[in-house]
């Protein structure tokens, strides 16, 4: 994974001005466009996309300060106007390109990525394989921002919202694995961006044959392998470092990759103010 992820950076600084074919180079690395993008922005800190804009932005500041026609600096790094050009610069730099050039910055530079091996993986993770047919997932979903750390407070928001009462009625419409009230999250940006927006069902499963109420939200789930996390600690800083190790130590040592599917977290158990709580995160698999 290392070689090609290295191979990957190797692609986008061969021609920074063109359109990255991502579903190409997963196909030669013998992965999917889905689990590429996810390694990616899991272990470089940003999503692919954002990496690109960044080393593009690097490199034109090279060519704003030194002067010539803006339309043509932006043309050369792959923008086919000056306003397009100018608001992924002042994105990237805070400074127009017209203020970059009269003062020489202030710039911010996105140096060249390389992934190394590092020894990690020391303390084993608590993960188990499971194949299960189609199934539902009900319950009350909205659409949220995503956020990589910390309580999220849209989620907090939706849920709290809800009628104690609801969550009974849902909890008695469970009848499969995952078991308990679940936090489901579906349509998710491929990179993972912070702030992108993804559907968050609260809700439980149900076989397929199950009847469910008309006033309910369904995410339609395939049938499919699924790698299942356990996570125990102060919630949600356990969990969110156990979907972390997933990327960075667990598929990297694994011959599994992500399939496209919701990702669900089950609570087992949990303190009274939820500081704390044993959870399950499920994620869908398929073989690399």
């Amino acid at each position: 994974m290392i070689a090609w992820l290295n191979r990957i950076v190797d692609v986008v600084e061969e021609d920074l001005a063109q359109e990255l074919d991502v579903a190409g180079l997963a196909a030669r690395s013998g992965t999917t466009e889905h689990h590429l993008r996810r390694m990616f922005s899991s272990l470089a800190g940003m999503p692919l996309s954002e990496y690109v804009r960044r080393r593009r932005m690097t490199l034109a500041a090279a060519d704003v300060v030194a002067g010539g026609d803006l339309l043509g600096v932006a043309v050369r790094h792959g923008y086919g106007s000056a306003e397009a050009f100018g608001r992924a610069f002042r994105a990237v730099h805070g400074v127009s390109p017209g203020q970059a050039r009269r003062d020489g910055g202030p710039l911010r530079t996105q140096p060249r990525l390389r992934f190394r091996l590092t020894v990690e993986g020391a303390s084993p993770m608590d993960v188990r394989l499971v194949s299960r047919p189609a199934f539902r997932l009900v319950g009350r979903a909205a659409r949220v921002p995503l956020v990589h750390h910390g309580v999220n407070p849209a989620i907090q928001q939706h849920v709290a919202a809800l009628d104690p009462q609801e969550h009974v009625r849902l909890r008695a419409l469970g009848d499969t694995e995952p078991r308990g009230l679940l936090a489901v999250s579906t349509d998710l940006d491929p990179d993972r961006r912070e702030g992108s927006e993804l559907t968050y069902l609260h809700g439980v499963a149900v076989t397929d044959d199950a009847e469910v109420p008309e006033d309910l939200d369904v995410v339609a789930v395939d049938a499919g392998s699924w790698a299942v996390f356990r996570a125990a600690g102060a919630y949600p800083d356990a969990l969110q470092a156990v979907w972390a190790a997933t990327a960075t130590e667990w598929f990297p040592s694994n011959p599994w990759r992500l399939r496209p599917g919701p990702e669900v977290v089950a609570v087992l158990d949990r303190a009274d103010d939820f500081s704390t709580a044993t959870v399950e995160l499920w994620l869908p698999v398929e073989g690399a």
